[in-house]
């Protein structure tokens, strides 16, 4: 006779003790850290993508969209939000809110071609077959109103080439255009007239010599932070003047941009680590503070070596050393401390140095996470812990304020009791911290 009456216990995938999630908490896990059906160190991205399917129909209509909305506006992911989207119209109750959700979700117009591609995705046959597939309402209703929001320069700078276009989005949902000036630009890309925009990708695939193109976008303003940051090392080898790099650095704006932009830049163009530091530490000028004592662990085991994405060169870890760096600068008072199969204190530098001594503090082995917040943890101060939440053993509840950074979108994590879990890395992550004690006092 089979025995129902057993304890069924979970694991993560090293082995400790997880904890279970109710269908809703599950599909915010999924789902925050989640580069659409890209593979994660202990999880391929096909198995990610079907859970987040799955788990849609489980949670209420209302908290699905909203953890659309969540991902795309403060997580700033484009192709998970879809595929919830493209899930939500598969279920009757779900489907009321799609038109909506998509509306707000759909932020760039090839996030349009991109929703199709998806919602078409599971048919078989050539692409000719696939759009032959009928769109349901909602999502027309959907992707009109995001048509609408785009004017000439936005449709001309992502209407790229691919098995999806965005006039076939246009003649898909038949939109009304609001006035006369949107019916031009609207036969404008239906006949391929539109005007190409002054963008730096157009600038350097014009054919022209790079160096005038960079020379005359810096001149002019028209590149903007993240393009720089991208852009130094070919701007070095295309021979652009350091003078005029090093002035673009500090001219640039930095108040949308998180420390570890800065250090995958560094990485990237060394030479250039001295302007880029300064820049970095600019950025973090007026940013939201936290008072008290804090203590900052972070997981440098062997799989936060992992890259952020397969288009990405950036690293967990990377981006763990920028939240120490910003923490760093906005705490009162902090401490930093690393982990993987021992904990090491950090000594407490700033910048590219806190960086340096972070990555170099130990070899990146296993995670022993409960060991090292057993070590670390006090009831006089906050623990902030940035890891990918696959720990060795059993991770205890935290003592005083504690807050959990799960940069994975596995199924399992750690931690049990009272943790504050922010599921997914956001340059929000220290104001969420503030705001959430600012509301518990």
């Amino acid at each position: 006779m089979v025995k129902l009456n057993k304890l069924i216990r979970a694991f993560t995938h090293e082995g400790a003790p997880a904890r279970r999630f109710t269908p809703e908490l599950e599909l915010k896990r999924a789902l925050m850290n989640c580069l659409l059906w890209e593979d994660q160190f202990y999880e391929d991205g096909v198995s990610i993508a079907e859970r987040i399917a799955k788990l849609v129909p489980m949670v209420e209509p209302a908290k699905v969209a909203a953890l659309a909305i969540e991902a795309r506006e403060s997580m700033k992911l484009r192709h998970a939000p879809l595929l919830v989207v493209r899930e939500m119209a598969r279920h009757e109750k779900h489907r009321v809110l799609v038109a909506d959700t998509l509306a707000r979700v759909i932020q760039r117009p090839d996030e349009m071609t991109e929703l199709l591609a998806i919602y078409w995705a599971d048919a078989l046959g050539p692409m000719q077959q696939r759009k032959a597939r009928p769109v349901s309402a909602q999502i027309k209703k959907g992707l009109a109103r995001a048509l609408a929001k785009f004017d000439a320069y936005q449709l001309a700078k992502y209407d790229r080439d691919g098995a999806v276009r965005i006039k076939d989005v246009l003649f898909l949902v038949h939109a009304k255009p609001k006035d006369d000036g949107q019916a031009k630009v609207w036969k404008q890309l239906v006949d391929g007239t539109l005007a190409a925009p002054d963008t730096w990708e157009v600038a350097l695939s014009s054919g022209k010599d790079k160096r005038t193109a960079f020379e005359r976008l810096i001149a002019e303003k028209k590149l903007g932070g993240l393009a720089l940051l991208r852009n130094l090392r070919l701007m070095q080898k295309e021979g652009v003047a350091r003078k005029t790099i090093a002035g673009a650095i500090a001219a640039m704006r930095t108040d949308r941009i998180l420390p570890y932009r800065f250090i995958a830049a560094a990485r990237h163009a060394p030479d250039f680590e001295p302007e880029l530091e300064s820049a970095m530490l600019k950025s973090l000028k007026g940013h939201v503070r936290l008072g008290g004592r804090t203590r900052l662990l972070i997981d440098v085991s062997g799989s936060m070596d992992a890259a952020l994405s397969g288009q990405s060169e950036m690293t967990r870890l990377e981006a763990a050393c920028g939240l120490a760096i910003l923490a760093r600068e906005v705490c009162d008072e902090v401490e930093v401390f690393t982990f993987s199969n021992q904990v090491v204190k950090v000594p407490p530098r700033r910048g590219f140095a806190l960086r340096d001594a972070i990555v170099q503090s130990q070899p990146h082995g296993g995670t022993y996470l409960g060991a090292a917040v057993r070590e670390v943890d006090a009831r006089d101060q906050r623990l902030i812990v940035f890891t990918d939440e696959q720990a060795h053993d059993p991770v205890p509840a935290p003592k005083g304020n504690g807050v959990m950074v799960n940069v994975a979108s596995y199924r399992r994590g750690v931690g049990h009791g009272p943790w504050q879990r922010v599921d997914g890395f956001s340059e929000a992550v220290i104001q969420w911290i503030a705001a959430q004690e600012e509301m518990a006092n």
